[in-house]
């Protein structure tokens, strides 16, 4: 039996038109001899009647005081309300479906509402339902206790969905449908001539999701790679070839792949008198502070952190009775590519083009696969585009 897993973003089932070209994907697979299971989102984005943010409006504008369990019972429902429309849709056109819960689908989680870790897959339901000929089509973003209450997997999960039933399926591979024809080399919003990779490494396009970019769950990569399953991004109203993310990459003559940035973040700066004053990092790590870009020299340390947590941060330090500097609204710029790995002179290059174009680096790191700046945040676009252009992305 082949298997394929086809998800469809929250945009492609937002009217009846575009429900109409989902079904269109759907038989197409079944087509081409494949039996899909398919995954949605919730209907639209925040102001449409069923989308995730608008259900969480509705309880006091998401500043509730009730239970997670009951939030996240809350927020299941814009998923089914999806599926069942979804559903609709293909039993017009003739085909057999049957509407799955992430529980049902045989998702079962802990009870860390609103961002449950998945326990365990039980695919019994779904390969039941497709050795009857039926079509499963499944509630993204959600699973299930064992005791059956509903859990969702955090926010934007439902890719996540789709490479759990993926892998745990071992489909020949997974669709991700959305409003984009592919991973691009930078956001088009920022760099105009921004293009699509035809061909993306796992790895690569992990460190592109969890930077920043806003392609794919990065832990859906994690599930997809395990499985060795390859992933493909794709525009439901185009017929672009999109996105294939899989063990190999573009081209190994290709030294960066792609760029991305995260904005509201600032630099800490902590001086010491001397150095044996490591404590710093075990006290912001008992508080649930979490902190990148990290250089360490004798008397001085420097990091990074959301910008959200500089009050807390600024709390802390004064109670060690360090001397220290805050240089807050920053953007870290992440350029990304496995081919840079042994390759002299990427950070030489990044610099001096940053350099010449009068942008100030505050800070940077570097991975195999990963080097980051730290610009100030009103430098963040002109820095991609500088860095874009620099590679001949």
């Amino acid at each position: 039996m082949k298997l394929i897993v086809q998800k469809f973003g929250g945009t492609s089932v937002a009217t009846q038109q575009r429900r109409e070209i989902v079904a269109d994907r759907i038989i197409e697979a079944i087509d081409r001899g494949y039996k899909p299971v398919v995954v949605v989102s919730a209907i639209g984005r925040k102001g449409d009647p069923y989308a995730t943010d608008t259900l969480l409006s509705l309880i006091n504008n998401g500043n509730c005081s009730i239970n997670r369990r009951e939030v996240d019972l809350l927020l299941s429902c814009g998923e089914i309300i999806s599926a069942v429309v979804m559903a609709e849709t293909m039993e017009k056109r003739g085909y057999k479906v049957r509407v799955l819960t992430g529980g049902q689908a045989g998702i079962i989680t802990n009870n860390e509402y609103g961002n449950a870790e998945v326990l365990k897959v039980d695919t019994k339901n779904i390969m039941d339902l497709l050795y009857a000929g039926i079509t499963p089509i499944v509630t993204g973003f959600q699973g299930m206790t064992k005791d059956g209450d509903f859990t969702t997997l955090g926010r934007g999960a439902s890719d996540l969905t789709a490479s759990i039933l993926g892998e745990s399926l071992k489909a020949e591979c997974i669709e991700i449908y959305t409003d984009v024809d592919g991973i691009m080399t930078a956001d088009p919003r920022i760099v105009p001539d921004a293009k699509v990779i035809n061909r993306i490494s796992y790895n690569e396009v992990f460190q592109l999701a969890d930077q920043g970019a806003k392609v794919i769950h990065p832990r859906a990569v994690e599930y997809a790679m395990k499985g060795n399953i390859p992933l493909y991004i794709k525009n439901t109203l185009s017929n672009a070839p999109g996105t294939i993310i899989s063990s190999s990459r573009e081209s190994k003559n290709k030294i960066i792949t792609g760029i991305t940035h995260l904005s509201n973040r600032s630099q800490i700066s902590v001086f010491f008198d001397d150095e044996d004053n490591n404590e710093i990092f075990d006290i912001l790590a008992e508080n649930k502070i979490s902190i990148d870009l990290i250089n360490v020299f004798p008397t001085y340390k420097a990091f990074t952190i959301d910008t959200n947590d500089v009050p807390k941060v600024e709390e802390l330090l004064k109670g060690l009775n360090v001397k220290y500097n805050i240089i807050s609204n920053c953007s870290k710029i992440a350029v990304i590519g496995n081919g840079m790995k042994g390759v002299p002179g990427v950070m030489a290059k990044i610099l001096r083009a940053l350099n010449q174009n009068g942008i100030k680096i505050l800070q940077t790191a570097d991975s195999h696969s990963t080097i980051w700046c730290l610009v100030k945040e009103e430098d963040t676009f002109n820095a991609i585009n500088v860095l874009h252009k620099a590679f001949e992305l």
